[in-house]
């Protein structure tokens, strides 16, 4: 009996642990346009690395398909670029409550969002908002990618 027990228990600790844990707390009530404010880095790639542009798209949108392109020449060492198409990642769209596309974040380590943009961005306004996120007082538009 008690072997059966402890069977169970394991089994129960097992299917427990594989659940998924809630998206993370949103500061505030936003619109289903605003970007997330928070992100559970074990969502995406490289969860290991300092900083994610995560760039939330549609295969129909071309602007997406710019964005993505632009955004990718950000990847490093230190960065890790994914593109989240909904066709494939619908489970990520709803999670975040993305609405619209592009959508692009910057979160660090802890999956704070430190910018963000809704629509698509130039190559320059990427670059410098994720150069401002990563070493504050480093761009000379430090305010690109937050609210205004």
């Amino acid at each position: 009996m008690a072997a059966v027990l402890a069977v169970v228990a394991v089994v129960v600790a097992r299917i427990v642990d594989r659940r998924r844990p809630e998206a993370p707390t949103q500061s505030g009530v936003r619109a289903g346009w605003a970007p997330p404010g928070q992100l559970d880095r074990a969502d995406f790639d490289g969860p290991e690395r300092p900083w994610l542009v995560a760039v939330f798209t549609s295969v129909t949108c071309e602007s997406c398909k710019e964005t993505t392109t632009k955004a990718a020449v950000l990847a490093s060492g230190e960065v890790t670029v994914q593109e989240i198409a909904w066709q494939e990642h619908k489970d990520l769209h709803d999670r975040y409550d993305i609405e619209v596309v592009p959508c692009t974040v910057m979160a660090d380590a802890e999956g704070v969002v430190r910018r963000a943009f809704v629509g698509a961005p130039s190559a320059t306004d990427l670059w410098a908002a994720l150069a401002e996120a990563r070493s504050p007082g480093s761009s000379p538009e430090p305010g690109l990618g937050q609210d205004p």
